[in-house]
């Protein structure tokens, strides 16, 4: 139908005769010439229909925008003084001699260029949101990204081999998606909230590297970076350690970059302990382009007679941390406010600071403090005049997801960022987490390898060490991974500090220990959130921009208004009765 892209067109085509499709992304009358700016998945051109030819020209009176046409025409230079240079194809136009209409449009409900519209309209006419440019780039790059990804693989002896979707439900850190069984009645599938444990049976069934881009899903509670279905590079290999991994999966990221977004990361990428990362960040996802960390200030003041500080200076699993922002004096009360409102979405009950003014230190607290204290604290961050000192004082979580992300928002806010792109790997994760009742959580899942033997972990678990580790750029987690724990003893063990007893394990993996006694390899992998891969190349703030067709934060698909119900004869099929709650 075409004989050319609108945007390749150039001077190189003069006089040519050309035949275009495409949609039309504005129309311009000018008093006796009508001008069409024509749109496909290369570019624009700009059509030029004149009245001499009348059919051609009372056709074109009647298109608007979003029509689909095909042109037939010359290929003409535009007049020097009518050159855009802005765009590739400025330097020519299409004089039009046949339109034909392939088909209409109605108004659309949001002009294509407009950034006021909001995301619920332009997930609801998701199609039209698509064809805006920089929609079209981000999928684009998407493509680019899984195409060095499987070539990469490929080209490093990873067989691509696929995965169940429907399964078992295993836990895994999230809600399952369960499917019901029609011939098993009574009984459900789990869509997989990853392959793990599949991709360990196929380094037990020998085939030593593995991958797969593959879809996952969890029924958690969605944010900006979050999809109740999205899409990973799945990896996993046998014979090979942590260190060599890492250091293979940071050449494929590396090259990654470098191909599809001309960005050189560094030779080598830097690494940091789970602990310090905590301790100075406040998160184990630490943004490494932000110049600003927290300083523990428990010892100073556990005898201050301000409470809200020596309270928890004092509790064992209390934290006291200051955080100093080079320049914050000049941040006003009103933002303080601000800020101390946002802290609260994690669990803090205020934000103390000092600031330090040309006059000396100001603030509500320091008359509780006193001047020898308040000295201490400016001491031992490094604070000058000009700076803010922000404080957090609470159960250590709360402290550290508080000022953790504050950071994160002054570095956004002031931008404070000292560089564009910052890799690191996190490491040496403590193998568990204690809930509030007391009992063990893994901090990845139940099948990460511990780095002590079996006697150390039982003694120990709570300062225990696993061998994962996880890949932080800008920020954002983009994978993770661990060795796996290839012994059934070793397992057997980390599934009984988790509470699950044998018959539970029998029930929901037996199927692994089975395999893990009939000559498994040491094995470990690790698994990359392609959409938050493709988010970061981007630098997009929302993962649904680089999703073709996204889910809202209540995981609702406002295009085809999913989920929705089924019908009773669906249901009966299935054995379900659907039973509605009461509304008041």
């Amino acid at each position: 139908m075409r004989t050319h892209f609108c945007g390749e067109l150039n001077k190189s085509d003069l006089n040519s005769q050309v035949k275009l499709c495409g949609w039309v992304n504005r129309r311009r009358d000018h008093g006796g010439v009508i001008f069409l700016d024509v749109r496909d998945k290369k570019g624009i051109a700009q059509i030029v229909i004149n009245p001499d030819t009348a059919n051609t020209f009372k056709l074109a009176e009647t298109i608007r925008n979003e029509f689909v046409l095909q042109i037939t025409g010359q290929v003409v230079a535009r007049a020097n003084e009518m050159v855009n240079s802005k765009i590739p194809t400025g330097e020519i136009e299409v004089l039009a001699s046949h339109i034909e209409i392939l088909n209409s449009s109605k108004p659309i409900p949001f002009q294509l260029d407009s950034m006021e519209t909001s995301e619920e309209v332009r997930l609801k006419y998701r199609y039209l949101d698509l064809r805006r440019e920089e929609m079209q780039k981000r999928l684009r790059l998407r493509s680019k990204v899984t195409h060095f990804m499987r070539d990469f693989m490929d080209s490093n002896d990873f067989l691509d081999i696929e995965t169940p979707f429907l399964t078992k439900a295993t836990p895994e850190g999230a809600r399952d998606y369960l499917v019901p069984s029609r011939t098993h009645e009574g009984n459900f599938f789990a869509l997989p909230q990853s392959p793990q444990l599949f991709k360990q049976l196929l380094m037990m069934s020998g085939f030593e590297r593995y991958y797969q881009i593959v879809k996952c899903f969890r029924d958690e509670d969605l944010r900006a970076d979050r999809q109740p279905e999205f899409t990973q590079l799945d990896v996993e290999t046998s014979f090979m350690n942590e260190d060599e991994i890492t250091s293979l999966m940071e050449e494929m990221i590396r090259g990654l970059f470098k191909e599809v977004g001309n960005i050189d990361l560094p030779s080598k990428f830097p690494t940091i302990s789970y602990k310090k990362a905590i301790n100075l960040y406040g998160v184990d996802r630490p943004d490494m382009r932000i110049p600003l960390h927290m300083v523990d200030v428990n010892d100073i003041m556990k005898d201050v007679e301000f409470k809200v500080f020596s309270g928890p200076a004092n509790n064992k699993n209390g934290r006291v941390a200051a955080l100093k922002v080079e320049g914050g004096a000049s941040i006003s009360r009103k933002q303080i406010d601000d800020y101390t409102k946002y802290v609260s979405i994690y669990g803090a009950k205020g934000l103390a600071y000092i600031k330090l003014n040309e006059d000396g230190p100001s603030s509500p607290i320091i008359k509780f403090l006193g001047d020898d204290v308040t000295q201490k604290v400016i001491d031992l961050t490094e604070a000058k005049t000009g700076d803010i000192i922000f404080f957090g004082a609470d159960k250590s979580k709360v402290v550290n997801e508080a000022l953790g992300n504050l950071r994160e928002k002054l570095a956004h806010d002031l931008n404070l960022y000292n560089k564009e792109w910052a890799p690191i790997w996190v490491l040496d994760f403590p193998m568990f987490e204690v809930s509030d009742d007391g009992s063990l959580n893994a901090i990845h899942h139940p099948f990460t390898a511990p780095s002590v033997d079996s006697k150390t972990l039982i003694d120990n678990p709570e300062d225990s060490l696993s061998r994962a580790y996880d890949l932080v750029i800008n920020g954002s987690e983009v994978g993770g991974g661990s060795i796996r724990i290839h012994q059934s003893d070793m397992q057997k063990t980390v599934l009984t500090l988790l509470g699950i007893d044998d018959e539970e394990a029998k029930e929901k993996f037996g199927f692994l220990l089975d395999a893990l006694d009939y000559g498994c390899p040491p094995h470990g992998g690790i698994a990359f959130g392609l959409d938050r891969l493709v988010m970061t190349l981007s630098q997009t703030e929302s993962i649904r921009d680089v999703i073709a067709f996204p889910k809202t934060q209540t995981a609702a698909c406002l295009l085809t208004d999913a989920p929705s119900s089924v019908s009773k004869a669906q249901l009966k099929d299935l054995n379900i009765k659907v039973t509605l709650p009461t509304r008041v």
